[in-house]
């Protein structure tokens, strides 16, 4: 019964094998008994999901057909659910309950998913750990003294260790499919507005992306298949109709050029990791594909261009916690005092240097050197992978320069810790769509992901030939958790 994917137990609810209620019972039972080694939820909907589960299973005996009725999901906690807690994992939003549901979470009710409850994270999706959290830190399934990778360790973790069927996180430069690469799931960014961002809390708006976590890449495709689409309250979002993605992975795949940038193999990437890599692409050879070598030039300024940017949007986004309109609010003589005691207490670390470098970022006299240079760079990255695309249908690089680290090992250093994401961080200065696939495991058997990523709105193709490798390899990948 453990570990099955997410289309697994939608045909088992639909034929009837399996009820809603059961199958939450047996969530909230796993729950219950391992997430305190894992610590992946932050809020546990125990009676809505029952509640839930009891209207699903009166649907199922009345014939009703959604995509995901039945089906229990979590949800990484700087996504809006109204009537629950949304937290960021911050003290300054520790009880903000939203009156309104995010766009995705519209979109998941209507398809009939139930919500099992909200997954830890670093600090306003801020960090590559999930170390930052204001609560508590989550653990990888694989190794209890590792970390599961961030911002949303807290849904790969939980996907890993069958905590739910399945997950949503967000991904501002690479908080999907890194962590998903440290706990051995499926990890998918979409498009740059493929999926509404009305009701994530916003990091850094030009950059953030709601995505998928599930166990296979079928279930992905179904997911996104749910959320995404066009939506009017998001002026970002694609306004074209998305693909059948379930459909598109049952058609033959034609052999594919699939390009590696010389530049994503070089110094920094674990001999461990390489070695996982470097088998998973001889199996890519092996199903028909021609393995290519392509350049990114500008790609070792990915990172500093990011840091740069991301900061900027954070330090405009989050000025909107004042405690004035919602939120923690702590006491002062004035106004003036009342938002510094405000914001220096709510905030942790990595958020308020975020806010500060982006503040000076864009102060007078720093914008031109610093903002508009920045954004100068990113649009080198993006002609950098339009060239690359015109002599590769695909492109594959590492999900993450190493495996999955231990607890500790990199929290004060937070340049070392930045340096988890270079290999992600360019997809999302690019709009890309990027799938994290398990591929191999290290000796220690901790999981390495390679990372596949399309043109715009290729979203398709990738996880297509996603699903084709992830059959090619059939990995066995249930942590030994228990």
């Amino acid at each position: 019964m453990e570990h099955r994917s997410l289309l697994e137990w939608r045909e088992s609810l639909r034929r009837r094998e399996i009820s809603a209620r059961e199958l939450v019972e047996y969530y909230l039972e796993r729950i219950r008994r391992l997430d305190p080694k894992i610590k992946a939820y932050l809020t546990v909907c125990e009676e809505e999901a029952r509640r839930q589960a009891q209207e699903a299973d009166r649907r199922l005996s009345a014939g009703e057909d959604l995509p995901l009725l039945g089906v229990p999901l979590a949800i990484k906690d700087n996504i809006c659910t109204r009537g629950v807690r949304t937290t960021c994992a911050s003290r300054i939003l520790e009880n903000f309950v939203p009156p309104y549901d995010a766009t995705v979470i519209e979109r998941l009710k209507a398809a009939g998913a139930i919500l099992l409850g909200k997954t830890n994270l670093d600090e306003f999706a801020m960090g590559s750990s999930t170390e930052n959290s204001a609560f508590f830190p989550t653990r990888n399934p694989w190794d209890t003294e590792r970390v599961p990778g961030g911002s949303s360790g807290g849904s790969a973790a939980a996907v890993a260790a069958d905590l739910c069927a399945g997950a949503l996180g967000s991904d501002t430069g690479g908080s999907i499919r890194q962590p998903a690469s440290f706990c051995g799931v499926v990890g998918f960014k979409p498009t740059y507005g493929r999926v509404s961002r009305y009701g994530l809390v916003a990091f850094a708006s030009s950059l953030d992306q709601i995505g998928p976590l599930t166990r296979t890449v079928a279930d992905t495709a179904l997911l996104l298949q749910v959320i995404g689409g066009p939506d009017e309250r998001d002026t970002t979002s694609w306004p074209e109709p998305q693909p059948d993605y379930l459909a598109e992975l049952e058609k033959p795949l034609s052999p594919l050029r699939l390009g590696i940038p010389k530049e994503a193999f070089g110094e920094g990437l674990s001999s461990e990791v390489r070695r996982v890599l470097e088998e998973a692409l001889r199996e890519a050879e092996k199903l028909g594909h021609e393995i290519r070598e392509v350049s990114l030039p500008h790609l070792e300024y990915a990172l500093p261009a990011y840091y740069i940017i991301a900061p900027a949007e954070a330090s405009s986004n989050l000025a909107r916690y004042d405690g004035v309109k919602y939120g923690f609010r702590a006491q002062g003589r004035d106004l003036i005092d009342m938002y510094k005691k405000t914001r220096s207490r709510g905030f942790g670390a990595e958020v308020k240097r975020r806010i500060m470098l982006g503040t000076y970022a864009l102060s007078a006299g720093y914008y031109e050197a610093f903002y508009r240079k920045a954004s100068q760079v990113r649009t080198l990255i993006i002609r950098d992978f339009e060239e690359a695309f015109r002599q590769a249908d695909l492109i594959l690089m590492p999900a993450s320069p190493t495996p999955a680290f231990r607890l500790g090992e990199k929290t004060d250093d937070p340049l070392k810790m930045y340096l988890s994401d270079i290999y992600t961080i360019p997809v999302n200065m690019a709009g890309l769509p990027g799938l994290s696939l398990p591929v191999g495991f290290t000796e220690n058997r901790l999981p390495v992901n390679l990372q596949i990523i399309g043109p715009q709105l290729a979203d398709a193709l990738v996880l297509a030939f996603g699903r084709a490798l992830e059959a090619a390899l059939a990995l066995d990948l249930k942590p030994p958790l228990e």
